[in-house]
C-alpha cells in the first residue's frame, strides 16, 4: 500500500473555520462590553478633577482680589460697595493698580476655566458657572452686584454623592 503524497500549493489551505472566528469574536465583544463602563468612570472621574482644579483656581482669584481690595491696591468706589469682583471677566481683564504711579493692570488669571460639567459648548466661559453674590445665603445662592463665589451649574451627582452644585 502506497500512502498518498502531500500535496504542495493551494490545494492544501490553511486558516480558521466560521466557527473559530465567531468564538473570538464573541470573546472581543465580552471584553469590550466590560471595558465600557470602566472608561466611562474614568471619563467622569477625569472631569471631576477638572471641576475641582477650576473650582480652586476662581475662588482663589476671588480671595486674592478681595486681598488687593483689603491692601488699598484696588479703589472702591463707594464705603458700601462690595470687596468682591462685579464680574468674573475682572480676574482675567484686570483691573489698575490704585498704589502703582503708573496705574498699570493687576491680573489674578491667565483665562478663565470652563465649567467642565457645562452641556453647551457655545457659552463663554463666564457663562458656565452659577455666581454667587456676598449677600446671598450659602443654600440658596443668587447673582447680585459681586462675584462672591462659583459653582457648576450642573444638576448631576459626583461619584462621592454630591451634586456638583453643591461642591
Amino acid at each position: 500500500m502506497t500512502t498518498p503524497m502531500p500535496v504542495p500549493g493551494p490545494a492544501r489551505c490553511q486558516g480558521f473555520s466560521l466557527v473559530e472566528l465567531t468564538v473570538v469574536m464573541a470573546i472581543m465583544a465580552v471584553l469590550v462590553s466590560s471595558a465600557m463602563p470602566l472608561y466611562e468612570l474614568n471619563m467622569q472621574r477625569e472631569k471631576e478633577k477638572e471641576l475641582r482644579v477650576a473650582l480652586r483656581q476662581i475662588r482663589e482669584a476671588l480671595d486674592a482680589y478681595r486681598k488687593a481690595v483689603i491692601d488699598g491696591r484696588i479703589a472702591k468706589k463707594a464705603d458700601d460697595e462690595s470687596e468682591y469682583p462685579r464680574k468674573l471677566e475682572d480676574l482675567v481683564a484686570g483691573v489698575p493698580d490704585a498704589k502703582d504711579p503708573e496705574k498699570r493692570n493687576i491680573y489674578f488669571l491667565r483665562r478663565l476655566p470652563r465649567d467642565p460639567m457645562s452641556a453647551d459648548p457655545e457659552l463663554a466661559p463666564a457663562q458656565t458657572w452659577g455666581k454667587r453674590s456676598y449677600e446671598s445665603p450659602p443654600d440658596d445662592p443668587q447673582e447680585g452686584e459681586d462675584v462672591f463665589d462659583v459653582y457648576s451649574r450642573s444638576q448631576q451627582v459626583g461619584l462621592n454623592g454630591v451634586p456638583y452644585d453643591r461642591w
